[in-house]
């Protein structure tokens, strides 16, 4: 068995968590949030905790028995707490700023890039380079920040372009132009 899957998800105040045959919906003071679950696996809600057991001693269902209760997990917290993630935008002029739902960057191309901030994220950047994505998918606010990211991916020499806020950038040392 899993050792995450063997962990009870606990059910906050204030969330509900409706069980159907192949859906799992959490509805809480933020949102509300639905995942397909896999005939692998049985939720059952008991004494405001949630368990995840797999149907057989497969190893699919070992693997989907871990999964669905990350997954479930994580719409707990995103309907209570939500997720947001930081990008850090670093280079001479570039920036990024918010336009009604799109996101406009200039990353030191000819053109701006302008990216449709989809349904459910709200994104909020300063002036000083700083991008925060939250949301109360964590699937979606991961997603999102990835392909921001993918824009302008941080490079090692001067430590130009987007990257979170808790990566470190290792620096390579350049040209020294001593013959």
């Amino acid at each position: 068995m899993s050792k995450i899957g063997k962990l009870p998800v606990t059910i906050p105040a204030g969330v509900t968590v409706t069980v159907n045959p192949n859906l799992v919906s959490v509805k809480g003071p933020k949102g509300e949030l639905s995942e397909k679950i896999n005939d692998l696996v049985t939720v059952e809600v008991k004494d405001g905790t949630l368990t995840v057991k797999p149907v057989n001693d497969s190893k699919n269902a070992n693997a989907a028995h871990g999964l669905y209760r990350n997954l479930i997990h994580n719409m707990v917290v995103g309907v209570t707490e939500g997720f947001s993630k930081v990008l850090i935008i670093t280079g001479v002029g570039y920036r990024a700023e918010v336009q009604g739902k799109m996101l406009v960057m200039n990353l030191g191309y000819s053109s701006d890039f302008i990216a449709v901030i989809p349904e459910g994220i709200t994104v909020t950047a300063d002036a000083q380079g700083k991008v925060t994505i939250s949301g109360i998918s964590k699937k979606l606010v991961g997603e999102f920040s990835a392909q921001i990211r993918k824009l302008r991916m941080p490079e090692p020499y001067k430590g130009k372009g987007i990257r979170y806020e808790t990566e470190v950038i290792r620096r390579k040392v350049g040209k020294t132009g001593v013959k």
